[in-house]
């Protein structure tokens, strides 16, 4: 009856995303039924190790976070864990031959998370591969389901997506994230200083980004297209919201989008899916 935990696993998974995730989890659904529970899958575990450094203040950190790694380890080589995130996880790299290397790397990003980084140039690029493209190049694995010419193809722009996305989340989160964690991702920027120009500097990067992943989601699979656009499409208006607020607003406060805008952009989103992309 093992099955019965496989389905529990990825039920956990799905509750987990769903939980910290209300756009996320809109556009999984938009995705086609037979991928939805591998990238509930991806973002339920990923989700458990940016909680651990993120959110569990009173407890120590790098433990946590090194039991995480190696229970990761003992779950692909044993391909079972009595973690369901992690069981639901392990299937997935399995049955979507996913790349070890993508996992290390985005484990590696989670350890930066752990000390004060003075972030240049390079560890801000470092940092952005593991924690965002990397998992964006997991999902691709998943839509592209074993064909490495359409993986490859895909490859730069679902890194600019996982790119834009957490750049965006820098930009939301700028005022827990330092106030709180004492984190500054930006590189090279004083955030006693954190102006208008800057901020704009920021978004003209972002915006760019945007731009060079909306090419390749066109050309994503049927099963996945419509459900990574509408991901899109929510960072989207989140980036815009973000961009009409001055630099001290958003230092002073965390930008939403509220149901009732995500409601309204799906209904947008769904008509442009079906008038432009098919």
């Amino acid at each position: 009856m093992k099955h019965l935990f496989d389905e529990l696993s990825y039920s956990v998974s799905k509750i987990t995303t769903q939980k910290y995730s209300t756009s996320f989890s809109l556009g999984i659904l938009a995705l086609k039924p037979a991928i939805r529970k591998a990238i509930y899958a991806i973002y339920g575990y990923v989700r458990l190790a940016d909680e651990i450094v993120d959110s569990f203040h009173d407890y120590d950190k790098s433990k946590l976070l090194n039991r995480l790694k190696m229970e990761t380890e003992n779950a692909l080589s044993e391909k079972i864990s009595l973690n369901p995130i992690l069981q639901s996880f392990q299937e997935t790299v399995h049955k979507y031959a996913m790349d070890k290397n993508l996992i290390d790397q985005f484990l590696h990003s989670m350890e930066m998370d752990l000390q004060q980084v003075d972030y240049n140039y390079e560890l801000y690029k470092e940092y952005i591969f593991g924690s965002a493209e990397v998992v964006g190049l997991m999902c691709l694995q998943v839509f592209t389901n074993g064909n490495n010419e359409k993986y490859e193809e895909l490859k730069p722009y679902a890194m600019k997506l996982g790119s834009a996305f957490q750049k965006i989340n820098f930009l939301r989160d700028l005022k827990d994230d330092y106030q709180i964690l004492g984190r500054t991702y930006f590189p090279n920027i004083d955030m006693n200083v954190f102006d208008n120009a800057v901020k704009s500097e920021i978004e003209t990067e972002i915006e760019e980004e945007f731009k060079e992943a909306l090419i390749g989601i066109k050309k994503l699979p049927s099963s996945s297209i419509f459900g990574v656009y509408l991901a899109y499409k929510y960072y989207w208006s989140l980036f815009k919201k973000i961009k009409r607020k001055s630099s001290k607003e958003i230092l002073n406060n965390r930008v939403r989008i509220h149901n009732s805008e995500k409601a309204y952009v799906a209904l947008t989103s769904y008509v442009r899916y079906k008038t432009a992309f098919l």
